[in-house]
């Protein structure tokens, strides 16, 4: 049976590299505790953008709310600014509903301007040196995982991705957007656009993906892991760390 409180006092954090699983864990939790997701995720905001960015579809949701997906086309410009002021609305709403706000994402700027509270008014603030103040309002939680297993996890998405409908989706956004545009660029569109126009094979295409991606995870650890405020654990055993420390959500 659904556990949930007559209110919660703090927003559940989740982060962890591409591939780790954050989304199933996630939905988990929230499904377990009465939870609705915000996507920290930079490229997920972008509408058009779905099996290349590995956004959670209508049955991978399972019924549990999403926001922070679909947000903007990929030529509007969407700041970790508009992020933030974005997710605390939304953070606002679900606390008013009774439920518990889950932020889950991998895009470590994302989540550190919410529990860190920065302030936009000067400037964009990217630095980790700006980890000063931490917000009582959030606990952080994150997905360990071993490196050979997360290699293996991305290679199985690579090839996933490619026998899915990722050329349709290409094409799609091809004849409505310049490849130049960063949100382009920072996605698995150019490689596939190589691949279509007959410059790479599809073996080489996925292989320049798994590299991306690998290399994308490790920068997400690497950002993730000089946080001193974030929880650890292996994937699955996260869901009963949080659990386990439920009061902390509530107090």
């Amino acid at each position: 049976m659904t556990q949930k409180p007559t209110k919660w006092a703090k927003t559940l954090v989740i982060v962890g590299p591409t591939a780790s699983g954050k989304t199933s864990v996630s939905i988990e939790i929230a499904r377990k505790l009465g939870g609705e997701i915000i996507s920290a995720d930079s490229r997920a905001i972008y509408k058009g953008m779905d099996i290349g960015t590995a956004k959670p579809d209508i049955v991978e949701q399972a019924g549990i709310s999403h926001f922070g997906i679909d947000l903007v086309d990929p030529d509007e410009r969407f700041t970790v600014a508009d992020f933030k002021e974005y997710a605390e609305a939304k953070i606002d709403e679900i606390l008013a509903r009774g439920n518990l706000p889950i932020i889950v994402g991998g895009t470590g700027l994302y989540v550190d301007a919410l529990i860190y509270d920065y302030n936009f008014n000067d400037e964009v603030k990217a630095s980790q040196s700006d980890r000063q103040h931490l917000e009582h309002k959030f606990y952080t939680v994150g997905i360990t995982t071993d490196r050979e297993e997360l290699r293996e996890r991305i290679h199985l998405r690579a090839l996933q991705m490619f026998d899915s409908e990722i050329v349709r989706e290409t094409k799609a956004l091809a004849s409505k957007y310049d490849f130049s545009l960063q949100s382009m660029r920072s996605n698995i569109y150019p490689i596939v656009w190589s691949m279509i126009q007959g410059e790479v094979s599809r073996e080489e295409a996925i292989r320049l993906f798994e590299f991306d991606d690998w290399h994308l995870a490790k920068r997400q650890v690497t950002w993730h892991k000089r946080n001193p405020h974030i929880g650890w654990a292996e994937r699955d055993k996260l869901a009963d760390l949080v659990y386990k420390n439920i009061d902390l959500l509530r107090a």
